[in-house]
């Protein structure tokens, strides 16, 4: 098992008529996956200042397997499964951490 760091960027689109159910919805989803699965180590969303429909997720995972429960985990699921019609752009980026840091 790979002990790397996986750490992506989400960049996405959400139809603005939908913005607040998103968001409801995004923000469950982020608190059940930091709450219940052991290796989603940060999750943070923000949105542009000017553009509240573009969201920016940063997704910390302990390593690859823990990326792959997450993607199989039920609340996950209901995320994605809840959201897909409101997502009109989702981009995907591998990013390597320079330096991360938080206070907990």
């Amino acid at each position: 098992m790979s002990t790397k760091l996986v750490v992506r960027m989400a960049e996405l689109e959400i139809d603005p008529s939908q913005l607040e159910t998103y968001r409801a919805l995004l923000s469950e989803e982020i608190e059940a996956s930091v709450a219940r699965e052991e290796g989603v180590l940060s999750l943070s969303a923000v949105s542009l200042k000017d553009k509240p429909n573009s969201i920016r997720i940063l997704e910390v995972y302990a390593n690859s397997q823990a990326y792959d429960t997450h993607l199989k985990a039920p609340h996950f699921l209901k995320y994605k499964n809840e959201t897909a019609g409101m997502v009109t752009s989702l981009m995907l980026i591998e990013v390597d951490p320079v330096m991360m840091c938080a206070k907990s």
